[in-house]
């Protein structure tokens, strides 16, 4: 069979022309379809909120807030002190020093004693001598105060004196302040002897300078803290009764407040004497005053009254420094008081229980705490700077601490059965109170 050749298509077929032009507008529409696309703005944002890499991690913490920058987060830092180190011996920890209770503690025995000896101070006063005075007795002088929250150093009297370069100290108050300047004084003097600059006519306000140091003590005798006129002989034999202004602060103190950097002031005993009470300079009342027609208000009247008038003036004062209330001390006399044979013949300190704070130092402490704490809040306020001294746990355990018979030289050489007057409200030197120099420096140098 023969085949026409002309009737075959060859390999590569040539279309019509219609054909091709309508196979290239389908591809030209289909490029521009996919170009519009492509370069839409929709489709572009699109694009870069996935490639975006910061924005890709916002997407990834949908809780996060694109407009605010992160804030710092505050992690707990435990921090190993090591032993070895000297110097860290010296941190304290602000929030355990806050909370540290340096007031509640016990007396436990103290193999060193004290760092100063009646022979090697000269500043201690006769009455309280109580080893040259010829007390037998010695274990009184080896106790240490020890607070049970926390670790109470000794007195360091280099470290006290190099931190109080410049300084101005006064204790004002009754002759307890006059005791504890002279443990101040017997502390302090290991380092350097103080130069007596000043006393008043009765030697009862004076004032030593530490010339290394350029620090200055002093003891201003304000018994009361308020006016007061005080009829009685050295011996404290009273001719009449006291009469007090209750309205009119001692300027012995209030005169020399300012200039002062630290100050520990101080009251109580003295309230319990026969007292007639002024205010507005008119009679208002009296305490114990049988022999006079006149309203007795007690002395809790008097005593609540002066407090109130001196705190205040220190909450609303501009003081930059320290100012520290020291609770009135507790006694120790037993079958008497002062005046009518009272004595006190403990030699070591009381168990816990032991012994009971009398009536009349309750009141007055409660009297103290009542008006601290009123006050506190002022003088936060405005600035100044006022703490607690309540030695009253420390102190009333140490009925051993005392005088006794032996405030005065000797007191039976004549015979053991020779009647003589007991001093059961001051302290021995050295004694107890030393360690409330332990507790006043932790406070103020830590």
């Amino acid at each position: 069979m023969t085949i026409n050749s002309s009737n075959q298509l060859p390999f590569f077929f040539k279309p019509p022309p219609y054909i091709l032009k309508l196979f290239v507008t389908i591809l030209l529409m289909g490029l521009a379809f996919r170009l519009f696309f492509y370069h839409s703005p929709d489709f572009e944002a699109k694009l870069q909120v996935i490639e975006d890499p910061f924005l890709h991690k916002l997407i990834q913490a949908p809780d996060s807030n694109p407009t605010q920058l992160p804030q710092p987060v505050s992690v707990p830092v435990d921090v190993d002190v090591d032993d070895n180190d000297d110097d860290d011996d010296h941190m304290i920890n602000p929030l355990e020093q806050e909370k540290c209770d340096l007031f509640t503690g016990d007396w436990i025995p103290n193999p060193s004693g004290p760092i100063y000896t009646n022979e090697s101070c000269p500043f201690i006063e006769g009455p309280q001598n109580c080893i040259k005075n010829g007390r037998p007795d010695s274990e009184y002088l080896y106790w240490r105060w020890n607070p049970r929250a926390c670790d109470l150093p000794k007195f360091d009297p280099p470290r006290f004196l190099h931190s109080m370069r410049n300084k101005n100290w006064a204790l004002i108050g009754d002759s307890i302040s006059r005791n504890h300047v002279q443990s101040m004084l017997c502390m302090l003097s290991t380092v350097e002897k103080p130069v007596e600059v000043y006393h008043d006519e009765d030697y009862k306000s004076k004032r030593w300078h530490f010339p290394s140091f350029n620090f200055s003590l002093s003891v201003i005798w304000s018994p009361y803290l308020v006016e007061a006129a005080i009829f009685e002989d050295q011996n404290g034999v009273s001719s009449s009764e006291v009469e007090l202004q209750l309205d009119k602060l001692d300027k012995k103190w209030t005169d020399l407040y300012e200039n002062l950097d630290y100050m520990i002031i101080s009251t109580g005993k003295w309230f319990l004497k026969s007292t007639i009470y002024y205010e507005n300079k008119t009679i208002a009342g009296c305490h114990y005053c049988p022999k006079r027609n006149l309203t007795e208000l007690g002395f809790d009247y008097a005593y609540r009254k002066t407090l109130k008038l001196v705190m205040n003036f220190i909450a609303k004062s501009n003081h930059k420094g320290m100012v520290f209330f020291r609770t009135s001390t507790p006694d120790h006399f037993e079958n008497g008081e002062w005046h009518n044979g009272g004595t006190c013949p403990k030699t070591t300190p009381a168990i816990e229980g032991e012994v009971e704070l009398k009536i009349l130092n309750k009141i007055l402490l409660g009297i103290e705490r009542v008006e601290f704490e009123k006050a506190v809040l002022e003088a936060s306020r405005n600035g100044v700077k006022v703490k607690l001294l309540d030695f009253t746990n420390l102190l009333v355990s140490r009925p051993d601490g005392h005088p006794g018979p032996y405030r005065a030289f000797h007191p039976f050489a004549k015979g053991k059965n020779v009647k003589v007057q007991n001093d059961c409200l001051h302290w021995c030197l050295p004694g107890p109170m030393d360690s409330m120099n332990d507790v006043i420096m932790e406070m103020v140098v830590g």
